[in-house]
């Protein structure tokens, strides 16, 4: 059994805590990874809050990379000394998504078997399965990724949730594809993401939509051909106008928000696609006239995970970043240490930075 430092939220809504945890030596199938930078997402404030289960106590942290310290039984896809970005699909090659070819939406991605633990032995339930705000963490092999290890660890982390949701959602989800036009609502690190996404994938004009001019300012940076701020001109309108009058022929709403969905709903071309990747509160429903959803055609989708497979696609965009096509160290707005976790939420909500990134020394 290991120590580690880590950081839990122990009750809903409550000020979150840096103590001692217990982590099992991997066993069958799993694997011990020493942590080196974990990105602070939105999902950790939702388990903070309540909002994704009441399983307290949480283990928080999961868009993180590290090097493999101890392997268990079985495992053959990584070995000690391995530089990888945990991720927190590890498709189980089994479920009927997976029997169908479709492991990027498996119905039953595997975790480790084994409970990390309080010192008086309360289970934790780590996010997303990882539980990465801590200096060591027990996880399924196949959620380990090996990639180029001369990547920086802090760009690589985010790979591991919020970049890689918005890259797919664009890329895998949205197919967009050479001149496609695309809007993005939403301008935090999975829209800008979308953005980086979508300039890959070869799109004309790609417009970036909020309500913070910072945010806006921060899209153009990645590749955004032009900006509207909602909250002072109709986006939709706005969007018609620099697309010919017709629309986007992908908008990707990457802010989980009924209003926000509506408007990339009428601001697509006819038989356009929206894509919804931001995760919206569970309270929240959406009132759209049947007849405008049969009558626009196309295809409304929901993006998981960027619709991603980690063993293929968290390589590919490192070495597409070392290779310098894409920029992904642009999403890190500062690095910090467990203890500031909680000052990093509050900077999050008000929009003050992309990503915050722990760093484990």
């Amino acid at each position: 059994m290991h120590k580690s430092k880590a950081v839990i939220a122990r009750d809903k809504g409550k000020t979150v805590e840096v103590i001692e945890i217990a982590v099992p030596e991997p066993g069958p199938n799993e694997v011990l990874v020493t942590i080196k930078s974990c990105g602070v997402c939105h999902t950790d404030l939702h388990y903070r809050e309540g909002a994704i289960n009441d399983d307290f106590p949480f283990l928080l942290g999961h868009e993180a990379s590290g090097y493999i310290k101890e392997v268990g039984e079985a495992v053959t896809n990584v070995s000690v000394g391995d530089f990888v970005i945990i991720a927190w699909r590890s498709p189980c090659g089994l479920c009927r998504s997976c029997v169908k070819g479709k492991p990027w939406y498996c119905f039953d991605s595997r975790n480790a078997v084994q409970d990390m633990s309080l010192a008086d032995g309360t289970i934790l339930s780590p996010a997303l399965g990882i539980g990465a705000f801590s200096e060591l963490t027990l996880v399924d092999a196949g959620q380990a990724i090996k990639v180029n290890p001369s990547v920086n660890p802090n760009t690589a982390s985010l790979l591991g949730c919020g970049v890689m949701a918005g890259l797919g959602a664009a890329i895998n989800t949205g197919s967009v594809a050479m001149g496609d036009s695309v809007a993005v609502f939403g301008c935090g690190g999975v829209g800008n993401a979308a953005i980086v996404g979508s300039k890959l994938a070869g799109a004309q004009d790609v417009i970036a939509v909020d309500i913070d001019d910072k945010k806006l300012e921060w899209a153009k940076e990645f590749g955004a051909t032009h900006t509207v701020n909602s909250l002072n001109n109709d986006p939709v309108d706005f969007i018609r106008s620099v697309t010919d009058g017709n629309g986007a022929d992908v908008t990707i709403e990457a802010v989980g928000n009924p209003k926000t969905y509506e408007q990339a709903f009428y601001a697509r071309d006819h038989a356009g696609v929206l894509v919804l990747v931001g995760v919206p509160d569970p309270a929240m429903n959406i009132n759209l006239p049947l007849i405008e959803i049969f009558g626009r055609g196309g295809s409304l989708k929901s993006s998981w995970y960027g619709d991603c497979l980690p063993s293929r696609d968290f390589p590919k965009y490192i070495d597409l970043h070392l290779d310098g096509r894409i920029n992904l160290d642009k999403f890190v707005t500062e690095t910090i240490s467990l203890s500031e976790v909680e000052s990093a939420f509050h900077k999050m909500e008000t929009g003050e930075v992309l990503r915050s990134v722990v760093v484990f020394e």
